[in-house]
């Protein structure tokens, strides 16, 4: 379940980064409020996410499935142009994400008895 929690709050990333491009600097009401509503669901989802999933881990694939979505999105509706680059980049982006996904996730290591990050 943390997994799919954390591929809704990077759909909702997507949504509030489009969101964000189309607010003119926060002033036009509507995109603004998109932009803040999926940005408010998109960090609960990720922070929620955090408690069963590494935060390294997590993190790269919260943005690389938010990044990979905002670029098709925007290549779909004709604001960038699309170009076999862009195509193989997005799925080197999708590719990344699934392998991080099939890695296991230890606990980590200790250090003298003591978890490594107890610094």
């Amino acid at each position: 379940m943390p997994w799919i929690i954390l591929l809704i709050s990077a759909v909702f990333e997507a949504v509030w980064a489009t969101a964000l491009g189309m607010t003119d600097g926060l002033t036009e009401p509507l995109p603004t409020l998109v932009f803040a509503v999926a940005l408010l669901l998109s960090m609960l989802g990720l922070g929620s996410a955090l408690r069963h999933i590494p935060l390294g881990t997590a993190y790269a694939v919260w943005t690389g499935v938010g990044a990979a979505l905002t670029v098709a999105y925007a290549i779909a509706t004709g604001e960038e142009s699309v170009s076999v680059a862009k195509l193989v980049f997005l799925v080197g982006i999708v590719g990344a994400v699934v392998g991080l996904k099939l890695v296991p996730h230890d606990e980590p290591a200790e250090v003298d008895g003591a978890p490594a990050d107890a610094g």
